[in-house]
């Protein structure tokens, strides 16, 4: 690994896309722990669909990537596997995460090994500790893990339990993510901040068009040292519950939000609902054109000044519960699809 305060450089992550041999004893999903490298790998119909990756010299433990039932990648690569044509920005946005930006005033959201010397005692780390169970099976796998929330002390302030659900079939994949945090010795704080909670980092082709310059790779995987316009292949739209489309869909509320385009020629539909039970319901949405999507239960008065501010503690012991699901269709997907997998999902306990 290469680092510098600027840039963030790792050992590629090799996951291969070759078919996984499949028997008749086999099942449909497969959620299997890798027995050297930090990760447990998720396989469907015998394709790969994503890895839990919790390698030590990251902030926090991630998805990565999400594929469709394709096979189809739908999150940027850089900077763990940089593909041309791809901005270089924002160095912690991996794959799929869960944190936020404002825990008893540590920014656990914006953490990364590109951190300035001089800001890491403001930034908390998500540190896995345990795979509690890995099942498999034929209409879903599941996935238990510990994880602790730290300071830059590695004090301990949250302990963190997610349980992952994996679901497959001939056109979409999707993934339940619930998350229980507990306060441990100390009262913890959610304070106000746009970044969180449930993030993606999309591919290229999900994007939305864009007139600003900025910096991309080059065909070999490499920074470009200047900047320019580039729209090659971005055909990113995202669609909210409430109607409002592209980037209008920013800083709204609503149950789910739904982000359309093609990738590598194929039409996708990626997709977040947000559960009744959670706080801070409907959530709010962190919605860029630049590839960031995220789903926001906590903050209010970062995307909308006129409401209050809101600051969400729990004793030591209590415990803050989040449910999320994330659907990748192949093809598109209209409104009234999306209507009704919201019900189903919320109906869910």
């Amino acid at each position: 690994m290469r680092r510098t305060a600027a840039t963030l450089v790792l050992a590629p992550v090799i996951i291969a896309a070759a078919a996984v041999t499949v028997s008749s004893e086999t099942p449909r999903i497969q959620v299997v722990a890798d027995p050297v490298a930090p990760r447990v790998d998720v396989i469907i119909d015998g394709k790969p669909f994503t890895s839990y990756m919790y390698p030590r010299e990251e902030k926090k433990p991630y998805l990565y990537p999400l594929r469709t039932a394709k096979g189809t990648v739908v999150t940027r690569g850089w900077p763990v596997e940089p593909r041309p044509n791809e901005r270089v920005d924002h160095p912690h946005h991996i794959g799929m995460w869960f944190n936020y930006g404002s825990v008893n005033g540590l920014d656990f959201w914006n953490n990364s090994n590109a951190i300035p010397a001089d800001r890491a005692p403001r930034m908390g780390t998500v540190v896995h500790k345990r795979v509690i169970e890995a099942s498999s099976g034929r209409d879903k796998g599941e996935l238990n893990v510990e994880m602790d929330w730290v300071d830059s002390k590695g004090t301990l302030l949250l302990k963190e339990n997610t349980h992952f659900i994996f679901r497959g079939d001939a056109t979409s994949r999707t993934i339940d993510r619930v998350t229980r945090l507990t306060a441990m010795k100390e009262p913890v704080v959610f304070g106000e901040s746009k970044e969180g909670v449930l993030g993606i980092r999309v591919a290229r082709g999900l994007e939305q068009p864009s007139n600003a310059a900025d910096v991309f790779t080059d065909a070999t995987g490499q920074a470009s040292k200047t900047k320019v316009v580039n729209n090659e292949g971005v055909t990113g739209n995202y669609v909210g519950s409430d109607g409002k489309t592209g980037d209008a869909v920013w800083g709204t509320r609503g149950p789910w939000t739904m982000l359309k385009g093609q990738v590598e020629g194929e039409e996708v539909t990626l997709a977040i609902l947000d559960h009744p039970g959670n706080p801070g319901y409907p959530t709010y949405w962190h919605a860029r054109g630049y590839g960031l999507y995220a789903a926001n239960n906590l903050g209010q008065n970062a995307f909308d000044p006129k409401q209050p501010e809101v600051k969400r503690t729990l004793a030591p012991g209590e415990s803050m519960t989040f449910r999320h699901r994330v659907m990748i269709v192949s093809g598109p997907a209209e409104p009234a699809r999306m209507n009704t997998e919201h019900k189903k999902f919320a109906s869910e306990k």
